[in-house]
This record gives structure tokens, C-alpha cells and sequence, in this order.
């Protein structure tokens, strides 16, 4: 590697080197290595090698749970993992063969990955053009790759340039509360006038909240362990179809607290997490990027041992509605879900988008449309349990439009083209402006829609199909996840590539 002071100098900061983190990834001796003596050599006249600088590129074929995967990691033991000790054809080649034998690639990144430095200038004789000298063929693998394979990204240390363009084009991201991702780091920041630490730029805070990198943890052997329950619910590649597991839990099991996890009083919050852990198989939910787009819940979960991705609301943050932060976490992980071929579940309470003037200065609609698109866009099979609130365009889009999804609602949900705070004032102004007493007709009105506005009426004109007892939610999603699976089928999706 790096020699010995380098390796300890590895170890003093915390962190550990290529090699020892691809064995504690992966399943115990099973690695191969490819390219394992490339580097660069200096020789004399007369032929015999002095020197040898390593590749810091380490990668081959390995097994995780029982499955042949592709693992790549940078070497920051030799030049700091950038381009002056770099052979560009190993990373490349990585990326190829995970592509061309379909099979999960991970990524564990510190350092540029690969990137240049200003010292590359003199070393390699030229300033090189980016994207040349092979670069865009690796930038075509990488972004095929989305659309193709699992792919996981592991940043261990600071992550910078092209390190960070690969940590963050990846269905799952990771990295350690150590560690820091920036597109460039803080040497060259400064020159603009910002004096930050690594941290400050491109801490785990920075990132997650950012969305840039979707899971923070405080350990190497976290992030490791992390990495193989991601991949556990998903296929090799998309020519394959999610693997289902043995499952001891009862798909009639239920769960008394649901009567009353939603409170009677509309304008009160109330925890979702613990709804979504009661109607999945136990102990099966891993949610992705959770400090992202917090008013929209997503991960992966399990019903009757079989995977399905949940987007489930979340109360706590603007009562549900979608930002345009939660309209770019629908879109992604509804595109992942449609690559993999992965059923869907919405645990629904979404009073509509965001309002406001920071959520017009956001674009809102525009993301909001963007998430309208995605979902439609979808052919895996759709389950949406409406919990509470459904309301205006992003109550539209609570399933995909024209063809058939199944809908259930508890008799807690509430319904309509907007709620009737703030609503009856527009809707009925003349009648009460007309009034002797305003507040008195404002509650009279409110009385009699409120009586109209039941779930039952609803349901009387086959508006919403069933009124189900919330007891009886995880044995109708674990009959959904049975009907969806002969649906499902393997390949590459028809209708989009995944965007990064």
C-alpha cells in the first residue's frame, strides 16, 4: 500500500485501509482480486525496477449474503486517492464489469477517487481536458450502472471532485459522521472568501439534510453493515426480480394500538414510524435518507418475506405537505422502485403541497409536477392506505393515474380540493358577509359540510373503494404484496433511465 507510516497514520485517525474495509464488507475470504500488482514502476538503465508505487484503486469480485457482488475502493494510503497514483482503466473496469456480468457494485470512496490534483499538471506533463483519456466512457458506465445494477456508495473520509460525483451517483449513499463530501474541499474554497473546517463545508449534517448523500452513521463497521441490508431487498440487476425471504411473522398478526394512532383532532401530529414498523413483517423497515425531504417517509420493508418499497407521511414536519425537498425524495425513490421492481406501499396524510412564499421561491409546483410525472410513470404494482389527509394536486397524487392500483382509507381520513380551514372564507364570503353574525354562519357552514365531508358518504358513491378497520392493514398489504407478485417482471424499465 502506502508504506508502513502511511497505514499508521490511517489507523491513528480512525479509519481503516482498503483492504480491511472490503473484508469486513463482504462475506469472509471471499474476495478476488483484480490487478492486485498495477501501479507505477520506476526502473533503472538497465531494467531492474527501483520503485513501485501502488494503483490506489483497489477492486474485484466478491460475496455478499451468499451473492457475487463488485466491490471498488479507493486507496487514500498512496497520494491521497488521487489521479497522480491512479491507473483510470481499474475503476473503469469495475464499473464494466458490473454493467456487462450484471451484478451489484459498491463503492468505497476517500479521497478525489480518482480525481486530479493541481499537482497532476507535473507529474502527468499536461493539464489534462476533463473527460478525456477515457473519462467519458467511465461517466457513461457510471450513469448506465443506475439503470442497470444495485449500486452502493461509501464515503470514509473526506470525499472530494470525482469522489464525490461517485459517492453521490448511487441508489444508497453512506457515510461516517467523520467524514466530509465537498466538489471541492476547503484550501480552494477559501479563495472565496469562506474560512470553513471540513466539516463546516461538507459534514454528514451538511450533506444528509442536503440530500446529496442519503445515510449518516458513526462507525466504519456501521456503514459496512448498512451497506449489505440495502442490497438484501433488491435483485442483482433489474434482469431479476427482488428476492423473498422466509418469514416467521403472521400476516394476520394485528396491532390494537392502530384504533388510535391518529388522533381525532385534525390539527394534532402523531408518529408514523411506529404505524409503519406495526403493519410490516417485524424488524424488516430500513428507511433511506431520512434527514432529506422529512415531510415524505421512505424505505424498504418486507411483507410476508416479500420486498416492497413504503413512502409513508410525516405529521411532525408541515403536517405532511410536500416541499419541494419531499417532491425530489418521491421522485428518486419512485424511480428506484420502478428499476428494481419494487410493489409500492403509501401510508398517505398529505394535506397538499407546501404554501407560501418560500415554497414559491422553491419551485414548488414544478417539483410537485415532476413527482406527479414519476408516479405515473410506473408500472409496479401500487397499495395506498389513506391515513388522514388527502388534498388539492398532491392528494392527486396518491396513486398513478389510468391504470388500476388498489386504495384503502381509515375512518380517520379527511378529504377534498382543499381543507375547510381557510376554505369556507372563500368558498361562501358572500353568505357571510351577509350575516348578522359572521362567526355564527361561518359555524353553521362548517357544521353542515363536515357532516357531507364523512368517508362513508365518499364511499356510498364508490368515490373510495373501502373503509377498512386499521387492525386489518397488514394483512390486506401482505394480500396486496401476494397479488403483486406474479405482476412483477424482470428487465430494464420501458418507459425512463433513473436519474441520479
Amino acid at each position: 500500500m502506502g508504506g508502513v507510516d502511511k497505514v499508521r497514520r490511517q489507523h491513528d485517525q480512525g479509519r481503516l485501509t482498503v483492504r480491511e474495509r472490503i473484508d469486513r464488507l463482504i462475506d469472509s475470504g471471499s474476495f478476488h482480486e483484480i490487478g492486485a500488482v498495477s501501479g507505477i514502476g520506476e526502473y533503472d538503465s538497465s531494467g531492474e525496477l527501483q520503485k513501485l508505487t501502488p494503483a490506489n484503486c483497489v477492486f474485484g469480485r466478491a460475496r455478499v449474503e451468499g451473492r457475487t457482488v463488485v466491490v471498488v475502493g479507493d486507496d487514500f494510503t498512496v497520494r491521497g486517492g488521487s489521479a497522480d497514483a491512479s491507473i483510470s482503466a481499474k475503476p473503469l473496469m469495475a464499473e464494466e464489469m458490473a454493467h456487462d456480468f450484471r451484478l451489484p457494485i459498491v463503492r468505497i470512496i476517500e479521497g478525489s477517487g480518482g480525481g486530479g490534483s493541481v499537482k497532476t499538471i507535473e507529474t502527468k506533463g499536461a493539464a489534462n481536458l476533463p473527460g478525456g483519456i477515457g473519462g467519458t466512457r467511465w461517466y457513461r458506465f457510471t450513469t448506465e450502472n443506475l439503470s442497470r445494477v444495485p449500486v452502493v456508495a461509501l464515503g470514509l473520509g473526506s470525499v472530494a471532485g470525482l469522489g464525490a460525483a461517485r459517492l453521490a451517483a448511487s441508489h444508497y449513499s453512506i457515510m461516517t459522521r467523520k467524514s466530509a463530501m465537498f466538489v471541492a474541499g476547503p484550501p480552494v474554497v477559501k479563495a472565496l472568501g469562506q474560512d470553513l473546517t471540513k466539516e463546516e463545508l461538507g459534514g454528514a449534517d451538511i450533506q444528509t439534510r442536503a440530500g446529496a448523500v442519503d445515510h449518516a452513521v458513526d462507525t466504519e463497521e456501521e456503514a459496512f453493515a448498512c451497506a449489505r441490508r440495502f442490497l438484501s431487498y433488491l435483485p442483482s440487476s433489474v434482469y431479476e426480480l427482488p428476492p423473498t425471504l422466509p418469514c416467521t411473522d403472521d400476516p394476520e398478526r394485528t396491532e390494537e394500538a392502530l384504533m388510535n394512532a391518529v388522533p381525532r383532532n385534525r390539527k394534532q401530529v402523531y408518529k408514523m414510524r411506529p404505524i409503519v414498523e406495526q403493519v410490516v413483517d417485524k424488524g424488516s423497515f430500513f428507511e433511506v435518507a431520512k434527514n432529506f425531504g422529512k415531510p415524505i417517509i421512505v424505505g424498504l420493508a418486507r411483507l410476508e418475506g416479500r420486498a416492497v418499497m413504503v413512502l409513508a407521511s410525516d405529521s411532525f414536519h408541515y403536517g405532511g405537505s410536500w416541499t419541494a425537498d419531499a417532491c425530489q425524495k418521491v421522485v428518486r425513490w419512485v424511480d428506484f422502485a420502478e428499476t428494481f421492481h419494487l410493489p409500492i406501499v403509501y401510508l398517505m396524510d398529505c394535506p397538499g403541497f407546501m404554501i407560501g412564499l418560500d415554497a414559491e421561491k422553491a419551485a414548488t409546483i414544478r417539483h410537485g409536477v415532476r413527482a406527479m410525472a414519476a408516479v405515473n410513470q410506473t408500472t409496479v404494482p401500487w397499495c395506498t392506505v389513506i391515513l388522514r389527509n388527502a388534498f388539492g394536486v398532491a392528494g392527486v397524487v396518491h396513486q398513478p393515474a389510468d391504470r388500476f392500483s388498489i386504495r384503502y382509507a381509515w375512518p380517520s381520513a379527511y378529504w377534498g380540493s382543499l381543507p375547510l380551514e381557510g376554505g369556507i372564507e372563500a368558498a361562501y364570503r358572500a353568505d357571510i358577509d351577509a350575516a348578522e353574525d359572521r362567526a355564527g354562519k361561518l359555524r353553521e357552514i362548517e357544521e353542515r359540510l363536515n357532516k357531507l365531508r364523512s368517508p362513508f358518504r365518499s364511499a356510498e358513491k364508490f368515490w373510495v373503494e373501502e373503509i377498512i378497520d386499521p387492525r386489518k392493514t397488514r394483512s390486506l398489504l401482505c394480500e396486496f404484496a401476494r397479488l403483486a407478485e406474479p405482476l412483477r417482471k424482470a428487465g430494464p424499465p420501458e418507459n425512463f433511465s433513473i436519474r441520479p
